[in-house]
């Protein structure tokens, strides 16, 4: 089993939910997240006074889906998360060792 974790831009989140949905890959974690890359933020306005904005807002995704399915999953969210600009985000791919369904009990891939 791998962990996927994505951080991309939040008005993409629709667009990479529908893809995964689409593919069979239901269960995730979103979180509102704040960070920069590359990009490293940029200046606004506010009331005549200029600042820096260094941490912009991101949407991060967490699932875990079985090592089958991985490639499948990565394809989908880049593609439906790209723009073509600074700022897409990354997709973070680590090994899980174990998985437990609370309710049952049930492990790793029956888990999921």
């Amino acid at each position: 089993m791998k962990k996927i974790e994505t951080v991309i831009q939040p008005f993409k989140l629709d667009d990479v939910r529908e893809a995964l949905k689409a593919i069979g890959i239901d269960g995730m974690t979103i979180y509102d997240v704040r960070g920069h890359g590359r990009q490293k933020g940029h200046k606004e306005v506010y009331r005549g006074q200029e600042y820096e904005v260094d941490l912009l807002p991101k949407v991060k995704i967490e699932s875990v889906v079985p090592d089958d399915r991985v490639e499948e999953t990565i394809k989908a969210i880049v593609e439906s998360a790209r723009t073509g600009k600074i700022g897409d985000g990354k997709v973070f791919i680590s090994d899980v060792s174990e998985a437990i369904r609370i309710r049952n009990s049930d492990k790793d891939t029956a888990a999921l």
